[in-house]
């Protein structure tokens, strides 16, 4: 009689914590299965969140690519224009007329003068983003502030760092080109050109969305400054100071029985850029 009772305790004991472990068991499944769904469903939004953030990002570079084209294509064409639409990636076009100042310098033994002091302007599309793991990377061009090897590209076009946010810029540096075209007067006669893009007759522009664009080329000014050298001179150095870069390039100068002479001309691009209305 004892041992049935005793057993029947056993089984009310053992009734009553299967009672409890099961809505237990079922609390902690449940549990783990919002955790899991949580975290799959904060994974995936961050993932497309990810992925529309470079898809963006994507767009804003090809925009500014093909913005370079459109300019590109009036180079050296007074009265040339082209048209292009910026598409709406997130950010914001800044157009800076007054801004990335242009400073060239020549120098050699005998020569120091400054030839071009003024703001060129530039293209900045600011992207909606705090930062960009691609800073520093150049779509066009590179960090030198002129150049002078055939073929190279005067475009800009860099992801950098802007005040608040990551941006894309463009901007046109200077380019060199020289040949020895004669002698005068027993001096051997050498010819530097450098050609200066120049955006700051454009509107000042900040906004956001779709932005359709006209560049116009508008006029080509052509200066020209003569030196002569003696002997001793081998080079001339051209020291181009753009937006705080500074590069120096170093120009092979050829001498004669009496020196040289140094023609020096200065080819500058006017290109406007303007708000576009169809």
């Amino acid at each position: 009689m004892k041992i049935n009772r005793h057993n029947h305790h056993l089984r009310r004991f053992f009734r009553s914590r299967l009672a409890v472990a099961l809505p237990v068991t079922f609390l902690i499944l449940f549990v783990s299965t919002l955790g899991i769904v949580a975290f799959t469903y904060y994974y995936s939004v961050e993932r497309v969140g990810a992925q529309g953030t470079n898809l963006k990002v994507s767009t804003a570079k090809q925009n500014l690519l093909s913005l370079d084209s459109a300019i590109v294509s009036t180079l050296w064409q007074p009265g040339s224009s082209a048209t292009y639409e910026l598409s709406d990636s997130g950010g914001k076009t800044i157009i800076e007329p007054e801004n990335n100042t242009l400073t060239l310098q020549i120098s050699n033994s005998e020569i120091s003068q400054t030839i071009f002091n003024a703001a060129i302007g530039k293209v900045t599309y600011q992207l909606p983003y705090s930062s960009s793991s691609q800073t520093g990377l150049f779509l066009k061009g590179d960090s030198k502030s002129i150049t002078n090897q055939s073929g190279s590209s005067m475009s800009q076009l860099c992801i950098a760092n802007g005040l608040e946010y990551a941006e894309i810029q463009l901007r046109y540096r200077p380019s060199i080109t020289y040949a020895v075209t004669g002698v005068d007067a027993g001096r051997a006669v050498n010819s530097v050109r450098i050609y200066i893009v120049n955006l700051n007759q454009s509107d000042s522009m900040s906004l956001y969305g779709k932005l359709p664009l006209q560049m116009t080329c508008k006029t080509t000014e052509l200066s020209t400054r003569t030196y002569q050298v003696s002997s001793d001179v081998g080079s001339l150095t051209v020291t181009s100071e753009l937006d705080g870069s500074v590069t120096s390039l170093s120009i092979p100068i050829s001498t004669d029985a009496q020196g040289a002479e140094i023609h020096l001309e200065t080819v500058v691009c006017n290109i406007s850029i303007e708000r576009w209305i169809r």
